[in-house]
């Protein structure tokens, strides 16, 4: 069984090389991988010529910002029937790829699994466990209420599940949501998703992936579409998680005063740990402001 490994990049090739030589070592070898570069002005193209491997294919793209354009023309140059998605600064164990396909059967259509995430950042390189979990069915209720636990280069999905759903969505709204809402596309033609509680790769948050972006915008776009399937108890716990992401942005932005009026509204509507973050983060503005 033939996998296609779609990889999208943009002036990582020092990051590039580690995610190639991850899927070389791989003890299951049936795999083509395609990168689609967008015009990077590294040194990616002897990157990628240093791997003189007849799978690897390189495809340029300008994409404009938007990711989602370049994995839709991977997933359209490709020949596998499932579609195994990795970025070009994450890599994988060398047992990724075989984990996943004996786990494959009639009744499995999307797998993903935990990561390792390493942090540049710190002052001391840091790792930890980015646990995902077993979703319950309705999956996109599941998804929808308690958020997305699937990261994207632990995903393997089949082919034509992808096509079925139109692909990834290529709308400038979605930019850094555009998995999540491809997910719940995904789990409205099938419930079929399988977790592997195994650590099959490695996540790295270093300082070209740190965005100062609102996320709760693209999140918000992600699931606008999906309201129609919540009730209104339901509503209200997918705004908390929204307002939340919005409350924590305007928090490290300094806008305590926005800040607040967030926080308060996941407190009042949420408990779970959400609400617990929430009340810590309104602690610390208290602390910072009359210290």
């Amino acid at each position: 069984m033939l996998i296609s490994i779609i990889i999208p990049t943009y002036n990582r090739a020092y990051l590039l090389k580690k995610a190639l030589e991850s899927i070389f070592i791989q003890s299951y070898s049936n795999f083509e991988i395609i990168v689609i570069d967008d015009h990077s002005n590294d040194n990616t193209n002897e990157i990628i010529n240093s791997f003189n491997d007849s799978r690897l294919k390189y495809l340029k793209n300008k994409s404009n910002g938007i990711v989602a354009t370049s994995r839709n023309i991977g997933i359209k140059a490709s020949k596998g029937e499932w579609i195994a998605f990795l970025d070009s600064d994450d890599w994988w164990t060398s047992n990724k790829l075989q984990s996943c396909v004996d786990n494959i059967n009639n009744k499995v259509d999307f797998i993903y699994h935990d990561l390792v995430t390493i942090d540049k950042q710190s002052k001391r390189l840091k790792s930890r466990i980015n646990k995902s979990k077993n979703l319950k069915k309705p999956i996109l209720l599941d998804l929808l209420i308690n958020g997305n636990p699937i990261s994207n280069s632990s995903v393997m999905v089949r082919k034509n599940i992808l096509e079925k759903v139109g692909l990834i969505n290529e709308s400038k709204k979605l930019v850094a949501s555009e998995d999540f809402n491809t997910w719940l596309k995904i789990s409205k033609v099938t419930d079929q998703f399988l977790y592997l509680p195994k650590r099959l790769g490695f996540y790295l948050i270093h300082e070209e992936n740190i965005s100062n972006k609102d996320m709760s915008l693209s999140y918000r776009a992600a699931t606008d579409e999906f309201l129609s399937t919540l009730n209104n108890i339901q509503k209200i716990k997918l705004e908390s998680r929204i307002r939340y992401l919005s409350g924590r942005f305007n928090y490290l932005n300094n806008d305590y005063l926005k800040a607040m009026k967030d926080l308060l509204y996941v407190i009042k509507n949420s408990k779970n740990f959400l609400m617990f973050k929430a009340m810590i983060m309104i602690l610390l503005i208290f602390l910072k402001r009359f210290r």
